[in-house]
């Protein structure tokens, strides 16, 4: 029967008490905090088990040189939801929602507006159909000048966050498993959204993200900072993977794609000033989206509607009058120290104590979906879409995009498989 060595077992030992370390053990693994942990988990659709952590840590109290039992214990953790903002909190009850506020008015037409999907076939802007044998029945084209839509959509997002004095970073689209996971996300079974490389083939344990957020965080892992260095602000302008698979007549198109482009914020501050950065962000989105004229709502979003990492998380939705309901094109959380702890991102303080930062994400902007919103607001009844004047200079002076010449046709190819 193989057996480890003493040698291996102190290793193994030192590798997962310094994973212990990074989690908030007199919190999670006390017996007097069990029900209020419970009712988060439960309030947040269920993710975790608590009762299993705990178990686990007294076991392993009881039994100081069980390495499988720290594994498992360091597992469970990971599993663990974030702690929620009290306040969201409350909407726990009904599970709903709460409207901060409304920006802008809905546009009024002189005529039906049309969806989405039957202006971009009228004026040949995107190709969704006759895509399934090669590049999948969620993927598309986006052609002529609604292309330079939607790079002139990339150009004004960085510009407004390079106003906002934000750095752009570059960063990669393929990840090791451990960074996305401990960003929060889920990569293995059934209900997760994170496309997998076959490790049989590359040999590495790789996947493709889903938000630069994650490569952000990832740049930054076991890094300690000086206070003096925080807050730091990062934008990157990435390709986003997400294996969707909500076939709801809404949802088709463009709004629920498998990849997309997204330029994203990524914040890193010291824990007094999450709070306040968040509102920040907001701030930023809201007066970033209200430029391009379209008609907004701001919600709070429930606890049944938060990720794992988010303590707290606002929605900024869009009127669609072509579908005549609102849709997300933007989020922004505040995911307090629960990235940070996974990732070993600390600070030392002005007194010299070592602490977790905390991070936030927010989409400046998503590209499909902003130019559903975009295209479905600014439609004519002519048959013309016109361009918000401030994004007119990134169109060189283009004002509206018109019915485009036809694109030869893709051809089926029959597959054999």
């Amino acid at each position: 029967m193989f057996t480890f060595s003493r040698t291996v077992v102190i290793e193994c030992r030192k590798l997962f008490h310094s994973r212990l370390k990074d989690f908030d053990i007199g919190y999670i693994c006390s017996q007097k905090n069990l029900k209020e942990i419970e009712q988060n988990i439960q309030a947040r659709k269920g993710t975790g088990d608590i009762k299993l952590v705990q178990e686990l840590w007294n076991e392993l109290e009881g039994c100081k040189t069980n390495i499988d039992v720290e594994e498992r214990l360091v597992s469970a953790i990971l599993d663990l939801p974030n702690t929620t903002h009290p306040e969201v909190l409350k909407y726990a009850v009904d599970g709903l929602p709460k409207v901060v506020k409304y920006i802008g008015e809905k546009k009024k037409f002189t005529h039906k507006p049309f969806d989405f999907r039957e202006i971009a076939k009228r004026l040949n802007l995107v190709r969704f159909d006759q895509l399934g044998n090669f590049s999948g029945s969620k993927s598309y084209y986006i052609l002529g000048q609604f292309a330079n839509f939607d790079r002139a959509l990339v150009q004004y997002a960085i510009r407004t966050l390079l106003d906002n004095k934000f750095e752009l970073v570059s960063v990669p689209d393929i990840l090791p498993r451990s960074i996305i996971e401990n960003c929060g996300f889920t990569t293995r079974g059934v209900r997760n959204q994170v496309f997998s490389l076959d490790k049989r083939l590359h040999k590495l344990d790789m996947c493709l993200s889903g938000t630069s957020e994650m490569s952000l965080a990832a740049l930054y892992k076991n890094y300690i900072f000086s206070e003096e260095d925080l807050p730091l602000k990062l934008t990157a302008v990435s390709r986003c993977y997400r294996a969707e698979t909500s076939n709801l007549a809404e949802e088709q198109g463009l709004y629920r794609v498998h990849e997309f482009t997204k330029v994203e914020m990524f914040m890193i501050v010291v824990p007094e000033e999450s709070e306040a950065t968040l509102e920040n962000i907001r701030k930023i989105q809201e007066n970033h989206f209200a430029a391009l004229d379209i008609h907004l709502q701001v919600l709070d979003m429930p606890p049944n509607e938060l990720g794992s990492p988010a303590y707290r998380k606002y929605d900024i939705e869009a009127w669609l009058p072509g579908r005549e309901v609102y849709g997300e094109i933007s989020s922004c959380s505040n995911c307090t120290d629960y990235q940070s702890r996974r990732l070993g991102i600390k600070y030392r303080s002005k007194n010299g104590d070592l602490r977790y930062v905390h991070t936030l994400n927010g989409t400046a902007s998503a590209i499909p979906r902003l130019l559903i919103a975009l295209t479905e607001t600014g439609q004519t009844e002519k048959g013309a879409i016109e361009i918000p004047e401030i994004l007119q200079k990134y169109m060189y002076g283009q004002k509206s995009i018109k019915k485009q010449s036809q694109i030869p046709r893709l051809k089926l190819a029959k597959s054999r498989s």
